[in-house]
């Protein structure tokens, strides 16, 4: 999503740590759009939600009142409430499980990043507009995590070491000009990639599925699981 057409997006942000949640607030509102509320709860975020109807959510991991996952059940729960609601997930570590948890119920409008990331304005801006516009984003370290973390004996094997490459750098959210410039090829080698990965993984063109997201769902859940 260009920068213009970012401006106006409406955004709630549930962030229990004040410094970070405000300085968000103030990040995002320079940049245009409208963050119509801030919550630090999983429950008081999803009240928000349910007030101003935003475009977006961007929510913590680690909330009140234990500190695991709040943050993802709350993503869930909103999403199920508002179907299409895109959601950023922000996490001070790398979590697989939590990625995979939501991921697995579709990936569009759906990123997971690290805090980190914030601070990288320009990046952390991108993401959020890929998020916005309906595709995903997935910190490159959590990829790279979740990749060390396969199963073997599964079709993900077949891959050449490019194949994963490309493969990987779909799970962030990337389209094949972006890959192409990431990886210094053609966008042609890219799409060659992505079509042996399609044959790898065994996706049919028949299948009344996109087969862009289900390598990437593919991916991930097998990440999840432990290395036998």
């Amino acid at each position: 999503m260009e920068r213009d057409a970012r401006r106006g997006l409406r955004i709630v942000i549930a962030e229990d740590d004040p410094l970070l949640r405000e300085g968000l607030a103030l990040l995002l509102r320079a940049e245009g759009l409208d963050v119509v509320a801030t919550a630090d709860t999983a429950e008081s975020v999803l009240d928000a939600i349910d007030a101003h109807e935003p475009d977006v959510a961007i929510l913590d991991v680690r909330m009140p009142p234990t500190h695991t996952d709040e943050g993802v059940r709350a993503a869930v729960e909103a999403r199920r409430r508002r179907p299409g609601l895109a959601v950023l997930v922000l996490s001070a570590y790398v979590e697989q499980s939590f990625a995979t948890d939501l991921l697995t119920g579709g990936v569009g409008g759906l990123g997971y990043l690290l805090k980190e990331r914030v601070g990288r304005v320009e990046e952390f801006m991108d993401a959020l507009g890929r998020v916005a516009d309906g595709g995903t984003a997935i910190d490159p370290e959590v990829v790279a995590q979740l990749f060390t973390r396969t199963r073997q004996d599964t079709r993900l094997e077949r891959l050449s070491p490019r194949e994963r490459e490309v493969l990987g750098l779909m799970a962030e959210g990337l389209g094949n000009s972006a890959i192409a410039g990431r990886l210094v090829v053609t966008d042609g080698a890219v799409h060659k990639h992505i079509r042996s990965i399609f044959a790898k993984l065994d996706l049919s063109p028949a299948d009344q599925v996109d087969r862009r997201v289900a390598a990437v769902l593919h991916y991930l859940e097998n990440a999840r699981a432990p290395r036998r």
